[in-house]
């Protein structure tokens, strides 16, 4: 992947590091401009991320873990999850079984549907747009719930890996999820490269990836990362389903509907693994992280929710 284009003082000097592969040329941290727009600072932190993840061509690997970069990316990172917790009104109150609790929760949830609206009115344009978003998150699709495995005690620990290796094609490349989606780019006529459409992506698609990587990357936020897992999971069958035929209505990409087909029946038994299996006995086995996999649930609805805002209101569409 290349290096994308800076959006404002920090991402060009933080891109500007990367390339030069040299994190003196940063400066002193109390030098540094502050980012200039929540553009800026989103995109700072993605390629901050990416160095976790496969990173850039003809960056230096080793500037995954320089000290200076981290400490960019830990303000950037600190200053996200602030607004993550400020956003977030805590955890229902509920008596009883946790997974009923949280399947009632999810179901409750109100928001724009951007699935809806492809099943029904969208034109082939704006799922082409919609697609390079998604791209941001679907081509490593699963990798940031990867690095919670290893933290995690045996049961949620097993299960979570049962969920992933369907996730990761079963044993076999070509049925990688993120694969599958590759795949369907191609057959759109789009670039199926990683970060091929990064420099199209608004903020809300960056702050939504750069949650999960957050929760991730964290072994703190473990339980955030579980739970936005299961919310992700739980509300994933059916706008996978209205997002197929979409698709076919516009008889775009049968390779793309059937990785949205794929979708209907594999998040419909990940829900109850990711809730029941993986969520609800972490809770037992670690109960102080409840709160924070509740956090985790509701930040993947309201990013969601975001997302289908920006493009909704760029399309012109009524919520």
């Amino acid at each position: 992947m290349d290096l994308p284009k800076p959006r404002g003082p920090l991402s060009e000097r933080v891109l500007g590091t990367l390339a030069s592969g040299r994190s003196g040329g940063i400066g002193p941290l109390a030098a540094l401009p502050a980012p200039e727009t929540g553009d800026d600072a989103a995109l700072t932190l993605w390629c901050l991320y990416e160095l976790s993840y496969r990173g850039f061509e003809d960056v230096d690997d080793r500037l995954e873990w320089d000290p200076t970069l981290i400490a960019v990316r830990r303000d950037l990172e600190d200053d996200l999850e602030r607004r993550l917790r400020a956003s977030w009104s805590g955890r229902p109150s509920y008596e009883g079984d946790f997974a009923e609790a949280f399947f009632a929760s999810v179901e409750t949830h109100e928001g724009p549907s951007l699935a809806r609206y492809v099943q029904r009115e969208a034109t082939a344009d704006q799922v082409m747009e919609l697609v390079q978003a998604r791209s941001i998150y679907h081509l490593k699709e699963s990798d940031p719930v990867a690095f919670t495995v290893p933290r995690l005690p045996t049961g949620p620990r097993a299960a979570l890996m049962e969920l992933q290796y369907d996730e990761y094609g079963a044993g076999r490349p070509e049925r990688l999820h993120a694969h599958l989606f590759a795949t369907g780019m191609t057959a759109l006529g789009l670039d199926p490269a990683e970060g091929a459409y990064l420099d199209q992506a608004p903020l809300p698609v960056l702050e939504q990836n750069n949650t999960m990587s957050l929760f991730g990357l964290h072994r703190r936020l473990r339980g955030a990362s579980l739970g936005h897992l299961a919310a992700f999971e739980a509300t994933s069958s059916g706008p996978c389903r209205r997002m197929s035929q979409g698709l076919a209505r516009l008889d775009l990409a049968p390779q793309m509907q059937a990785y949205y087909d794929e979708h209907v029946q594999a998040d419909a038994v990940h829900e109850q693994l990711a809730v029941r299996l993986i969520c609800g006995p972490l809770i037992e086995a670690e109960p102080e992280l409840e709160d924070d996999v509740w956090l985790g649930a509701f930040s993947c609805l309201d990013l969601e929710d975001r997302v289908a805002e920006h493009y909704l209101d760029r399309w012109g569409v009524t919520a």
